[in-house]
């Protein structure tokens, strides 16, 4: 085609987060070509781009990749800037083959490989990766844009700290990992109201004793529990997944958020007279509010037979069954709730490079009979 640049390889991985790197470190370890393509400037871009006070909620001891431990203490709790410097090195380390600042616009098929159009150029590949995520675009609630023009709206996605807001009260709304922690953090400077569903909690609070004695245990199950193949861990999948649910929340408990003077409140129903109104009625007078309402599912740009259940692909244990050569990474319940957390990602990784392995063997060898 005129003035597009073609570039081939065995397996194209689409995405340069932790699951992707994961994915190529496990596929050059088999000594398969493998390239990398991300859509940031810079590979630890997406954890960059997060809130300035994002710590993760697993200590080091559970945040490595495959072939390289978190540095520092193993009883230490990272910043997002430490997970992305991390991500920095081991692409360093391993040699990953990565193109940033390349962003996919459509995932098909052309003749007997895959073909990813970014641009003018198309990347051509016996077998594709998936790690970006299901969800990419940032989801608010219809009701945002009748609130009043003086009343500062952010997504999650676009926060990243106190400065960004205007003097007076906040209304954080998704009270999941994300809306507590921005929630707490507002909390320290200005009244906080967070809204939205119980998402549970886990038993213990980040960095006590009692989370380092569980968080083994808390791990196992974690990773081997509940996975696709035990019957709690699909019942589980099935919660959490669909619909779509918050997982329980890993770095806070609500007896703190209720010592920070957080009021928890009910969901928000409407907008009165360009103020945010409660399902209860209540309405509330704020300078600000923060949606922590997740992400709604983007795949379009995948022009695949893939089937989705609430937004997420149907497969095997990675693999699209419609599509023989297509995979995902990095989504929860690949194989277990640990999947889609930094240190689970590997076992995952293992698992779909040695079936690429084989998929790309058998495709050489009868091509060569």
């Amino acid at each position: 085609m005129a003035g597009v640049t073609a570039h081939e390889t065995e397996t194209l991985v689409i995405g340069g987060g932790q699951a992707g790197l994961a994915m190529a470190q496990q596929l050059i370890r088999r000594g398969r070509h493998c390239l990398v393509v991300d859509r940031n400037d810079r590979v630890g871009d997406a954890w960059r781009q997060r809130w300035d006070s994002l710590q993760l909620f697993t200590s080091n001891r559970y945040n490595g990749l495959p072939g390289m431990p978190f540095p520092g203490s193993r009883s230490s709790y990272p910043n997002k800037d430490e997970v992305a410097d991390y991500l920095e090195a081991y692409a360093a380390r391993f040699a990953v083959p990565i193109r940033t600042g390349v962003n996919v616009d459509r995932l098909s098929h052309r003749d007997s490989r895959f073909a990813a159009v970014a641009g003018d150029e198309v990347f051509l590949a016996d077998a594709v990766v998936v790690a970006t995520g299901a969800y990419r675009t940032p989801r608010v609630p219809d009701v945002a844009p009748e609130l009043r023009s003086d009343i500062t709206q952010l997504h999650s996605s676009g926060y990243r700290n106190p400065s960004q807001l205007r003097p007076g009260g906040v209304l954080v709304v998704g009270a999941g990992n994300s809306g507590a922690e921005i929630a707490l953090e507002l909390s320290r400077g200005t009244r906080v109201w967070l809204s939205g569903r119980d998402t549970g909690h886990e038993p213990t609070s980040r960095g006590t004793i009692p989370d380092r004695m569980m968080m083994p245990l808390m791990w196992f199950a974690a990773t081997h529990v509940l996975t696709v193949g035990t019957p709690i861990g699909r019942r589980a999948r099935d919660h959490f997944l669909h619909p779509p649910k918050g997982i329980p929340l890993g770095g806070i408990r609500p007896r703190g958020l209720a010592k920070a003077g957080i009021e928890r409140v009910a969901r928000v129903a409407g907008v009165r007279e360009g103020r945010p109104v409660l399902a209860d009625g209540t309405v509330l007078d704020v300078a600000n509010v923060v949606w922590c309402t997740g992400f709604d599912p983007d795949l379009s740009w995948i022009d695949l037979q893939v089937i989705l259940d609430d937004g997420y692909p149907r497969h095997d244990r990675g693999a699209i069954t419609t599509e023989p050569g297509l995979y995902f990474i990095g989504l929860p319940f690949i194989r277990a709730l640990s999947s889609a957390l930094l240190g689970g990602v590997g076992r995952d990784a293992a698992d779909i490079a040695a079936r690429i392995d084989e998929l790309l063997g058998s495709v050489r060898s009868t091509a060569l009979r």
